[in-house]
């Protein structure tokens, strides 16, 4: 079953001779379960895409499916309740809240939504991410390992269709960097979690299932790992 799917996706910026085209048809299925990298360098368009499948930002042209809904006939708060019940973010910068710890930045999102926490599912996460002795600590007191997986496990809390990973490792040395990928490729096996992350990372990219690079707005192919 296809969780995701784009079709002749475009994204232009300004008009005429002048414009700049940062997706220019993007087609592309993710399958319901699969760890899909999206591999690509700075100004391939690789981030306008990730913005296009999480509803951040409306494309140009195309559409976008997400566990059968096409995103961008929602109008605005629409997309937003949708985008939160439905799409886990994982950002570079972690975006975790300063003033709660580490157990309040992962089960917010589904307060935000007003629906009971799933103590079991919660605590399942926390002790896979190796976070159970520090779910009462603020961000600040955690190294920069430690938040991302706060993130990861932020993303995770209410089961969403799938999970846009940007850059996930970009702040991290290498051996945190492939300790985080490891923690992401068990979360995607156990469970059974559609990932797909974009990375300029070619080391980090052959840990996903299947690897798609994108160049001058356009995707080419795809390869599985």
């Amino acid at each position: 079953m296809d969780i995701l799917k784009t079709e002749n996706l475009k994204k232009y910026y300004g008009k005429g001779e002048n414009v700049v085209k940062a997706l220019d048809g993007v087609s592309l299925t993710v399958k319901d379960g699969e760890f899909l990298a999206v591999v690509g360098s700075s100004g391939s368009g690789k981030s306008t895409l990730l913005h296009m499948l999480g509803g951040l930002d409306r494309p140009t042209g195309g559409r976008v499916y997400v566990d059968g809904r096409d995103i961008f006939a929602l109008k605005d708060d629409e997309l937003t309740i949708f985008r939160r019940r439905k799409i886990g973010f994982v950002f570079q910068s972690y975006n975790l809240v300063p003033v709660l710890n580490v157990y309040e930045n992962i089960v917010l999102p589904i307060e935000l939504d007003g629906n009971r926490i799933d103590r079991k599912h919660i605590n399942d996460i926390i002790e896979i991410l190796g976070l159970s002795e520090k779910v009462n600590f603020l961000p600040n007191q955690l190294s920069g390992g430690q938040q991302q997986r706060t993130a990861i496990a932020r993303a995770l809390a209410a089961k969403p269709a799938i999970i846009l990973a940007d850059e996930p490792t970009g702040n991290l040395d290498s051996k945190t960097s492939l300790d985080v990928m490891g923690l992401l490729r068990v979360t995607s096996d156990r469970f059974s979690q559609t990932i797909v992350m974009i990375t300029h990372n070619e080391e980090i990219a052959q840990m996903a299932d299947r690897i798609i690079r994108i160049e001058d707005g356009r995707t080419e192919g795809g390869s599985d790992v």
